[in-house]
């Protein structure tokens, strides 16, 4: 159920971002969904993408800052109160949710959202037993 989110370090400078996305573009890697958290001097930028095996090599030797980042994608009931209902099923199994970023697509009647927890087993337990359906990688990837 684990899904491989690439992070890349980049200085909060004009273009660079630009230069990520371009060179992603060129070789033929689709980003699925992204989150981008900044500072005044560097942002985080958080992507799953449709092949992360490639994206990581093609960045790290291209002299990016990359890392890889186990996440979870979740089925997330897309009412009023869905995601406090997952949110709740996380608190009740104390697992902490470090961060968390909309997908792109929709499954059925839910919406999609990426998860990164301290401890990514137990919340895949957690969501599990609660109901809630995780994702595979596979089948993001190929979204």
């Amino acid at each position: 159920m684990k899904i491989k989110q690439i992070s890349v370090f980049i200085e909060n400078i004009s273009g660079r971002l630009y230069e990520v996305t371009e060179l992603l573009g060129e070789n033929n890697i689709n980003i699925r969904a992204l989150s981008l958290a900044d500072t005044s001097d560097f942002g985080i930028l958080r992507l799953i993408v449709n092949d992360p095996d490639n994206a990581y090599d093609l960045l790290k030797h291209n002299d990016f800052t990359v890392g890889r980042t186990d996440v979870i994608a979740v089925e997330v009931p897309d009412v009023p109160g869905g995601l406090a209902s997952v949110l709740k099923a996380l608190r009740d199994s104390d697992v902490n949710v470090e961060y968390m970023y909309a997908f792109v697509e929709r499954s059925g009647d839910c919406a999609v959202m990426i998860f990164r927890f301290d401890e990514t087993d137990q919340a895949v337990e957690a969501l599990n037993n609660a109901g809630f359906t995780t994702i595979k990688g596979e089948k993001i990837y190929g979204l």
